[in-house]
């Protein structure tokens, strides 16, 4: 009707209905719309849901106990039909009226399963077991607990051992390992002057570095450690300038050098020898530890490089200089521990620097290079590996002599260190191995007697370094072949080797190369042809005829230079002049001939003998 309204007052005459069925494109136009009764149709709908529920309620058995009784529910405007049966009491249906008005109340709710009820045995609920697997008892529960306790109690299960990665960091020593606290990324430091960055995350199953560099030039690496924070690098070398970098690398500081004139180590501002070790601070994360063949155990402040903050100097027994191999800090950070070159462990209190707190004077062989104290996380046990084969176990509380000792673990390295299991249980340490004698292992000693309880036998080489962390629980492992082994556990290890391990190796991308296709126009303009490609033998046959380019190279000089090529004599002074003035050194046997050389030119361009006879 709106459309013919429309066109009236348009005055354009009003189209038919099939004619808008064909210009809409549908049929049914202006078909009335059927209306629905919702009220009916609930209605009908409950009527027929109770005729279908009656019909089930008869043909299914009741017993003489059981009545149904119907009740009706309203939901949602919705009347339903709810049937509940009500198991009454045999006793109760055959007694008087009396009895059945008892306190006793119907139980409400489907029936019990056949069998015996509450009081007797249990009844199996749920379909049957396949047949192997009997009923869980209480023994059995019992025995999985006592397993399970077993193998936590045992220290040596949880050893992540199972399986192992290497990372080829080059052909020498790998002297230093450091993990960030997260476990995300392992540098490792070499003999070969270099340090290589891995990123367990970001590595495949090729198992590459992403990064590697060499901080300290030409100096041996002698310790790697990340920040309590992971966001720098404490780098220790075999020269007398410690180095912070950061996580890629970069350097964030670098200690200052002291003094070597000044005999009192005290007034200078740093090292003056070669570095042998260093460490963060466990608490404060701009502070870390340094000591040098100069005799001195230095604090630093990661904010000041000018200047170190304390000075540690130990002292032998006549109050001699000595030299400390390796430094520590105890795991609340306040004592300062140092193995020295005399066989001495002495440790300070970190904010009195003059008398030591504790000392040992015989704590290995003297003039053994004890390669590493660590402290025990309750911070009561203090572990040392001396270069005397030895391993020792020290009670800082009495502090006279160790608690064990074992003995025939070869030391090659000034460097082999040990450390505690996250349990604090076990203890590890590496041993060294000549080439082609054996093989370095990694040994596993109960902490409280030092006995041996596991060995891992690592490679053809020593092992120099390991390093268990207590986050991933895993081992790191540095030998003398330039390999970082890492071992950890597919169950009780966490993330680490493990993210890199189940990637495949990626497609090396090659660079594609934009090769023209030649179109070969024969009709064209000689200007806009282009060169046909030729072979290149032709070009060869060409360059050979070319005296240029076919020129035969000169010959080195065997003898005496001349023509202002100089043979190669050495390093004398002579030669460097020989090399500089480039002598021609002819033969000057006959002496008419040579003074005859230089007559033409004296007699065109006279300047001494000739001007003078003149005058």
């Amino acid at each position: 009707s709106l459309t013919c309204r429309s066109s009236q007052v348009r005055g354009t005459p009003c189209p038919d209905r099939r004619d808008i069925s064909s210009i809409m494109g549908f049929s049914g136009f202006g078909k009335k719309a059927r209306t629905f009764d919702l009220d009916a149709i609930f209605e009908q709908t409950r009527r027929t849901a109770i005729e279908r529920s009656r019909q089930v309620l008869a043909s299914s058995l009741c017993s003489g106990q059981t009545c149904c009784e119907w009740y009706t529910v309203m939901c949602s405007s919705v009347c339903v039909c709810v049937g509940i049966c009500v198991t009454r009491n045999p006793v109760e249906s055959g007694s008087d009226d009396s009895d059945s008005d008892s306190d006793s109340e119907p139980r409400i709710g489907p029936l019990l399963p056949p069998g015996p009820t509450a009081g007797g045995e249990e009844v199996d609920v749920g379909p049957p077991l396949p047949p192997g697997y009997g009923k869980s008892t209480a023994d059995d529960d019992d025995e999985d607990e006592e397993m399970q306790d077993e193998d936590d109690e045992n220290p040596v299960k949880r050893i992540p051992d199972t399986h192992e990665i290497t990372l080829q960091h080059g052909t020498k020593t790998v002297s230093a390992l450091g993990l960030d606290p997260s476990g995300a990324r392992l540098v490792t430091g070499s003999y070969d002057f270099s340090i290589r960055f891995w990123d367990f995350a970001g590595m495949d199953a090729a198992l590459q570095a992403f990064r590697s560099l060499q901080p300290c030039e030409c100096h041996q690496i002698k310790s790697l450690q990340y920040s309590n924070t992971g966001d720098v690098i404490l780098v220790v070398a075999g020269n007398s300038q410690a180095k912070v970098l950061d996580r890629d690398g970069f350097q964030v500081m670098e200690c200052i050098k002291g003094d070597q004139y000044i005999v009192d180590m005290a007034n200078t501002k740093g090292h003056t020898a070669m570095l042998n070790g260093g460490c963060w601070h466990p608490k404060i994360k701009e502070e870390f530890l340094t000591c040098s063949n100069d005799g001195t155990v230095r604090t630093w402040d990661l904010s000041s490089e000018k200047k170190h903050k304390d000075v540690f100097k130990p002292r032998s027994l006549q109050g001699k200089r000595v030299t400390p191999t390796c430094c520590t800090y105890s795991r609340d950070g306040k004592l300062i521990a140092a193995g020295c070159q005399d066989g001495t462990i002495q440790i300070w209190d970190r904010n009195l620097s003059v008398h030591t707190k504790f000392h040992c004077r015989q704590a290995h062989a003297n003039g053994s290079d004890t390669s590493c104290l660590t402290f025990s996380y309750d911070g009561t046990i203090l572990a040392s590996r001396g270069g005397d084969d030895t391993l020792k176990t020290w009670d800082i509380r009495n502090f006279k002599k160790p608690l064990n000792v074992a003995t025939g673990l070869t030391n090659f390295f000034p460097m082999t260190d040990c450390c505690f299991s996250p349990d604090d249980k076990l203890l590890v340490t590496g041993t060294s191995a000549r080439r082609d004698e054996g093989s370095g292992k990694l040994v596993f000693f109960d902490r409280q007697t030092l006995q041996v309880v596991y060995e891992v036998e690592v490679a053809s080489a020593s092992v120099v370094r390991c390093l268990w962390h207590p986050k991933l629980n895993q081992i790191m492992v540095g030998t003398g072949n330039g390999l970082a082994k890492v071992y950890y556990d597919p169950v009780r290890s966490h993330r680490g080797a493990k993210l890199c391990v189940v990637k495949s190796n990626r497609k090396e991308k090659h660079a594609e190369a934009l090769t023209q296709d030649y179109i070969i126009t024969p009709h064209a303009l000689p200007m806009f042809r282009e060169a046909r490609q030729r072979s290149t033998r032709k070009q060869l046959e060409k360059d050979r005829l070319d005296p240029v380019k076919s020129h035969k190279p000169e010959p080195p000089v065997s003898g005496p230079g001349r023509g202002g090529r100089v043979a190669a004599h050495g390093g004398t002074l002579s030669s460097y002049i020989v090399k500089n003035i480039a002598l021609d050194k002819t033969d000057d046997s006959n002496p008419r001939e040579a003074i005859l050389r230089h007559a033409k030119d004296a007699s065109e361009n006279p300047y001494w003998v000739a001007p003078a006879y003149k005058k």
